[in-house]
């Protein structure tokens, strides 16, 4: 069964230790070429997601997508998805598709001549902020809970304008609010959970759930242990509560994973790293129907994109 992962670090981490092997890569990487090939990964999104002490640093965004070709698309298994076309040959074909997506804002200092050089480099979706504030809107873990700046707004209406997908996770309640409001297109959410189920600020309400879904957005559920459950250590069937609440609330057509592999430094148990991807997908099918699984684990995320990519 193929998976579709909306969101891992891998870039991040090749940028601060260009050492380290996509390849094979034993230690010090999540997702290799090895594990998403062992477990059956058809798609991966990759972030664009600078460290702290560089994240308003425009260069070092382009530095990330160097990598992206150089370590990762020179891979004769990788495809590079920008358009329907792409992703379209990725279902039909060999290959791993892998996405790009930009996550917080910072670095374009509200000069979005920056965010449409990135569009024509293959950025498809735009995370507005980390956890902190930034020029464009605040993060969920900003004291003053605010939301978007006038300038801020632009963003959205430029996204909106180039067809950019806006994603929702660690942007403020205030701001996710505000987005719905202002945005003519559907927006998703990467990698986030239900707070009703793991009450975190960087999981979403049943309300912001229910927006996802009313409007046509995907939420990836995602494996970052505290967000998962509150009991630790966090064992894999936990993930199934998060499952069980978005189809309580009508989200069955709206629910992917977005792993935040190598982005975190904590993992649940027995799903460790990428290669472990199939644990998963035997876990889910001795729950649900199988042709539910296939829209948990890649129908719902490949529709959406399908959906929402350009046409060239």
């Amino acid at each position: 069964m193929r998976i579709f992962d909306a969101h891992c670090d891998v870039l991040s981490k090749l940028l601060e230790r260009p050492e380290l092997d996509f390849v094979h890569g034993p230690e010090g990487l999540d997702v290799t070429l090895e594990r998403m090939l062992s477990s059956g990964i058809g798609v991966q999104n990759f972030a664009v997601y600078l460290p702290q002490r560089w994240s308003n640093e425009f260069r070092y965004v382009l530095d990330s997508i160097d990598l992206f070709h150089e370590r990762i698309l020179s891979l004769p298994q990788m495809q590079f998805i920008r358009t329907k076309s792409d992703l379209a040959r990725v279902t039909n074909g060999d290959r791993i598709g892998a996405l790009l997506s930009l996550e917080g804002v910072d670095s374009l200092h509200g000069n979005l001549a920056y965010l449409r050089i990135l569009y024509h480099l293959g950025v498809r979706t735009v995370g507005i902020t980390w956890n902190r504030a930034n020029w464009a809107a605040d993060g969920v873990l900003e004291p003053r809970k605010g939301g978007f700046t006038a300038a801020g707004t632009d963003l959205i209406k430029e996204c909106n304008r180039l067809g950019l997908i806006m994603d929702v996770s660690h942007l403020s309640e205030k701001g996710f609010w505000e987005l719905a409001e202002a945005t003519r297109k559907p927006v998703i959410a990467s990698h986030s959970n239900a707070s009703a189920i793991s009450p975190r600020l960087r999981n979403l309400s049943d309300a912001q759930i229910g927006s996802i879904v009313q409007t046509g957005g995907v939420m990836g559920i995602t494996f970052v242990p505290p967000f998962v459950s509150d009991v630790q250590p966090v064992s894999i069937d936990r993930i199934l509560l998060h499952i069980d609440h978005v189809c309580a609330l009508g989200g069955k057509r709206h629910i992917g994973f977005g792993s935040d592999f190598d982005g975190i430094q904590e993992w649940i148990v027995g799903l460790e790293h990428a290669g472990h991807y199939d644990k998963l997908v035997n876990l889910l099918l001795k729950h649900y129907r199988e042709d539910d699984v296939k829209l948990f684990v890649f129908g719902n995320w490949h529709r959406f994109y399908m959906d929402h990519l350009p046409e060239e």
